[in-house]
């Protein structure tokens, strides 16, 4: 595997695209990013520059929302965008790419059509594919700059170890609530992702937005960051986010950065011992093997075990809000905060099934029953949102 540094990257394309029919701004576009011109560090050369380049948005969704709107409006010549899901009405509080009328159809087929119908002149990729081992090589060198808009750790590591293999500069984002993260991993001289975090959290102990919930306007926010972050590194503008990590706190309305130093001992950039992408699924989540394993249960198979008078204790441990909106018939609300910090009074050798809003936060709790002494305790897989799709539609969705 022969491994490019990103500068190296970037500087090779933009010579060889000296060396090729230069891409001349149309009348409409002079137009239409004269305010852009304008900047003395920028000009037409940069613009055109901006039109020579192109970005692969891993996830059209909060993050990569903004991030692939800006890009197009600023004139990027090609937007690649890759995500396999379909819109839910769900994401719309957040996700601008998408508008009502799109609920059901594929993400990068609105993506596309809203971009199209921001700039014409950017030519818009949409691929409705799972990023993974198999095809992240021959995405990721297709294009100059990756920008990370995913909200899981297999799809983050994966990323990281292609951008270092083909020297490609990843930008990476992340949302929790009120509080993001935005840095440039897999420069030439920069740390990469893992010299971050060297290894993934403990399966569970990290909530995707579905399970903590986030303040709509925190992805716009994260995401324009992250579009900024790569007009200046195509154009070679100011000082990136390479080597820091900025820390966006929404309820305080507070900036900070923090430096992170490249490791030496880094597999990835520092002793380039991964050469060959793994299975990240298996490493984020069964890399510890005292973890213990957990049942599941799927919401047909309950449903079926209490329409027979199967005894099942069901434990709910979403928050009362939530509880408000929807629950399953006969369940015992405690909010995971209360269920994690003490043995819950429940019969030792009762039948338990825990469940919350999509399985991850019940897998927690289960995971601590099972830790306390309880032996028959299950997951209920998808959580409520699944038993309102498959079992009972009466049940709200939210």
């Amino acid at each position: 595997m022969e491994f490019r540094t990103s500068t190296d990257r970037l500087t090779a394309d933009r010579a060889s695209a000296s060396r090729d029919e230069r891409r001349t701004l149309e009348a409409d576009e002079l137009r239409r990013y004269a305010r852009q011109i304008r900047l003395p560090n920028l000009g037409t050369d940069g613009q055109e520059q901006l039109k020579r380049s192109s970005v692969l948005i891993v996830g059209a969704g909060g993050l990569g929302s903004p991030a692939a709107m800006y890009l197009a409006a600023a004139g990027i010549g090609r937007i690649g965008i890759a995500d396999a899901d379909q819109v839910d009405v769900s994401n719309l509080h957040r996700q601008l790419l998408h508008r009502t009328d799109d609920v059901g159809s594929s993400k990068v087929a609105s993506a596309r059509d809203t971009l199209t119908g921001i700039n014409p002149h950017v030519r818009v990729e949409a691929m409705g594919v799972r990023v993974s081992r198999e095809n992240a090589l021959d995405l990721v060198t297709a294009y100059d700059v990756v920008i990370d808009g995913t909200d899981n750790f297999p799809t983050r590591y994966l990323l990281n170890d292609a951008c270092v293999m083909t020297g490609r500069p990843l930008i990476y984002g992340s949302v929790d609530r009120f509080e993001g993260q935005v840095s440039v991993f897999a420069t030439e001289r920069g740390p990469c992702y893992r010299c971050l975090f060297p290894t993934p959290p403990d399966p569970g102990s990290v909530q995707n937005c579905a399970d903590a919930g986030v303040l709509g306007v925190l992805p716009g926010l994260v995401g324009t960051l992250q579009a900024t972050e790569a007009l200046k590194l195509i154009l070679g503008l100011g000082d990136t986010l390479e080597g820091r990590l900025l820390l966006v706190d929404t309820l305080a309305m507070r900036f900070r950065t923090i430096g992170i130093d490249r490791d030496p001992a880094c597999p990835a950039c520092g002793t380039h011992e991964i050469d060959l992408l793994d299975d990240y699924d298996e490493f984020c989540s069964g890399r510890q093997t005292t973890v213990q394993q957990v049942d599941t249960v799927l919401p047909e198979s309950l449903a079926a075990a209490l329409v027979d008078g199967e005894d099942v204790v069901l434990v709910d441990v979403r928050e009362p809000y939530e509880w408000q909106v929807a629950r399953l018939p006969n369940a015992r609300l405690i909010p995971l905060g209360t269920f994690m910090a003490t043995v819950p009074d429940l019969p030792r050798d009762a039948n338990i099934v825990v469940y919350c809003h999509h399985g991850q936060r019940s897998e927690m709790a289960a995971r601590h029953l099972l830790g306390s002494g309880f032996t028959r305790v299950r997951n209920l897989t998808g959580g409520i949102d699944r038993w309102s799709r498959l079992v009972d539609p009466s049940v709200r969705r939210y």
